[in-house]
């Protein structure tokens, strides 16, 4: 049986930010069939584009969110602005912009991502560094981390090729049986983000299979997470990674797809998770996932999805920053 510890882990939306929805779990409403249709119709066209021609509309569309007032231009600032105080207004804008340009890349390309065949998808890679961490022991799992940076697609389609895979999910009503069977092509196994979906997890690692983890989500509740600094700010974390590396003994990895200029393609990253990820102290493994997260950030800070208002739940319970003209 599952421990209480897991039980009350609650593991956040690893799906959310993906673009596109995530399947329905059993009982939960849908959408109208017009909407599945629709949605599938413009994803599949999008997936026709040239990757070099979904990274120019990427870019063009990402021009348009730094032009034309809205809330992902504001909360891009919002969290610059906390995270790097010691930047100018201008220095935090003009990183915002180009983050901006970044990320419509990434929403705009996820269609290739999913929906093009898995070898030409994977073809795109031009670069790895550190692949050798993915390296499992025999009848070990690993537990792979991808943070919301470049291309979170490539890096979970690349993982499932290497081997069994079992990732969270998060199911939602649009788009359900389009993206679980994109999501699934390259052999993943999809759970859902609750009691069971976590037993699955545990069965996974115990199996000797790779575990693939959004880990910086806020968590939908404080039960199962701690307040841990992100980039010098508190932000609440999740502490599923931490208690499935105590209960399995199994590693921790990060893995990300760093975006190339010029629609070239991809660099796949895999870097050691900090140590302490498994301590038996709460904020003390919360600290380690934050530095995780923050190191992969490091490497390219423009491509990480800077609009997510990761600070809207805060320590004294006042009112989150995400207010204000937009």
């Amino acid at each position: 049986m599952i421990d209480a510890e897991l039980k009350d882990t609650n593991p956040g939306d690893p799906a959310a930010g993906s673009g596109l929805s995530a399947p329905t779990r059993s009982g939960r409403k849908t959408s109208p069939a017009w909407q599945e249709w629709l949605l599938e119709a413009v994803a599949r066209g999008m997936a026709f584009l040239p990757f070099g021609a979904a990274q120019v509309l990427g870019w063009l569309t990402g021009t348009l969110l730094v032009l034309i007032p809205n809330k992902q231009r504001r909360n891009a600032l919002v969290n610059l602005r906390l995270c790097r105080p010691d930047w100018s207004e201008a220095q935090a804008r003009r990183f915002r912009n180009c983050a901006l340009r970044e990320e419509s890349k990434t929403f705009i390309e996820i269609a290739y991502l999913l929906l093009r065949p898995v070898p030409r998808v994977l073809g795109l890679i031009r670069e790895t560094h550190g692949l050798e961490r993915l390296e499992r022991d025999p009848g070990r799992g690993l537990i792979v981390l991808s943070p919301h940076l470049g291309a979170w697609e490539m890096a979970g389609l690349y993982l499932s090729t290497r081997g069994p895979t079992t990732t969270l999910y998060k199911p939602q009503p649009l788009g359900d049986v389009l993206v679980r069977q994109a999501r699934a092509r390259g052999g993943a196994e999809l759970v859902p983000t609750d009691n069971a979906g976590i037993r699955r997890l545990l069965q996974a690692l115990r199996r000797g299979e790779y575990l693939g983890i959004l880990p910086d989500q806020e968590p939908k509740a404080e039960k199962g997470s701690v307040f841990a600094p992100f980039f010098g700010v508190p932000a609440l974390t999740m502490l599923l990674v931490n208690r499935l590396a105590r209960k399995t003994g199994a590693p921790v990895v990060f893995l990300f797809a760093r975006r190339l200029p010029w629609g070239r393609g991809f660099a796949l990253h895999c870097l050691p998770a900090p140590e302490g990820v498994d301590a038996e102290d709460d904020e003390t493994a919360a600290r380690a996932l934050n530095r995780g997260v923050e190191a992969c950030v490091g490497i390219c800070p423009e491509q990480y999805v800077w609009s997510y208002k990761r600070f809207r739940t805060r320590p004294d319970g006042g009112p989150h920053p995400y207010h204000g003209p937009c």
